[in-house]
């Protein structure tokens, strides 16, 4: 293997990129449209629960019983309705999540000290947002009780939570590094697999075949420009999700950088492969590189889904998809700061997933026109 064969080929791929406005597109607005879009639109924080009212009592502690809801940061009150016969029409039109059903008599019930039903409709068409708001309704609930009894009620078992990690429970905490393996998964092993594809639908494979640089040597010298470009759209994720999305990252940079570049040879070795594999048509290749990257591991990384909740055949699927120790890796260092020591094992996994890859495409490639 010659160093100067390698360079030889890094520049030619390198000039080539340049001269692609498409690739350049790809390799560097892509990453950042892509994370700014999934950025803020996907999150889990539930806020401004669309609600309406049914007062049938309109007492004081009716209305405060309402005030609590609304005080509370999380219900957005629609409608105060006059007919039981409206709430339907308000959740079937997904005008309200929750309707709040408050009975007459509720204020002299309340004051008497005796049980009072209040009427919770929440629409389950979002189950999700349904059961995170049956949540907030219940401690609404159980607040309001303490405050009317006029004391606090010493249960038998004093539980006192405390959220390590992400005390704030914000959803982009969590989803922004995510997106960052789910993007470099799919980016470098997309860049990459129209390396092959293009110079045989161009006709200049067999130039490359005819001179004395070897398979490996042109591997290498194809992979290492795109290598650099992901470590571009890297640096650019990660400053992205600290100054812009406001996510903590709490680890090293350095372990960040060390154990993304390995991530980064394995995708742009599996793009390789699948360029080789789909020989002299790019669409094809790019089309295998998509279903091969994105579906994998947006589904199956544990990324928006856990791995714990789904089937066991599923759970077992999981282990071949590099995105999921890389989800994991950048979970631990961006939320809770752990070292090398806790990620070793899916650094090992990531290093022998890029081994075997190019060792693969090493063996798929031939020399040879057919």
């Amino acid at each position: 293997m010659k160093l100067l064969r390698i360079k030889a080929i890094m520049k030619k791929e390198f000039i080539q990129i340049w001269r692609d406005p498409l690739s350049l597109a790809i390799a560097f607005l892509m990453p950042l449209i892509q994370l700014f879009i999934y950025g803020y639109a996907i999150t889990f924080d539930v806020t401004n629960i669309t609600t309406v009212v049914y007062d049938r009592d309109k007492s004081l502690l009716s209305r405060e019983l309402v005030k609590e809801f609304e005080q509370s940061g999380y219900f957005t009150i629609n409608a105060y309705l006059d007919h039981e016969d409206e709430v339907d029409a308000y959740l079937n039109s997904g005008k309200a999540l929750v309707a709040v059903l408050i009975p007459a008599g509720f204020q002299k019930q309340v004051k008497t000290g005796h049980e009072v039903q209040v009427g919770m409709m929440l629409d389950g068409g979002d189950s999700n947002t349904a059961t995170i708001a049956n949540g907030y309704i219940s401690a609404i609930g159980q607040r309001f009780s303490q405050r009317m009894a006029g004391k606090k009620l010493t249960p038998l078992i004093d539980a006192q939570t405390r959220v390590w990690y992400n005390p704030e429970l914000k959803s982009k905490n969590f989803i922004v590094p995510g997106l960052i393996a789910i993007i470099m998964a799919v980016i470098v092993a997309l860049l990459t697999s129209l390396t092959m594809a293009r110079e045989w639908e161009r006709g200049t494979m067999e130039q490359l075949i005819s001179t004395p640089v070897k398979t490996s040597e042109l591997i290498i010298g194809k992979l290492i420009p795109y290598f650099m470009i992901g470590f571009l759209d890297l640096v650019f994720s990660v400053v992205m999700g600290v100054f812009l999305f406001g996510v903590p990252l709490k680890g090293s940079v350095v372990l960040l950088i060390g154990l993304s570049s390995i991530f980064l040879v394995g995708g742009v070795c599996q793009g390789i492969l699948i360029s080789i594999i789909a020989k002299d048509s790019q669409a094809i290749a790019s089309q295998i590189a998509l279903l091969s990257t994105f579906l994998p591991a947006f589904l199956l990384s544990g990324f928006i889904f856990a791995i714990a909740n789904m089937p066991r055949v599923f759970q077992f699927i999981t282990y071949i998809v590099p995105a999921r120790y890389y989800v994991t890796i950048l979970k631990g260092i961006f939320m809770k700061g752990v070292g090398l020591s806790i990620l070793l094992g899916d650094a090992l996994l990531l290093g022998v997933y890029g081994i075997v890859v190019f060792i693969a495409a090493n063996k798929r490639f031939q020399k040879r026109i057919d």
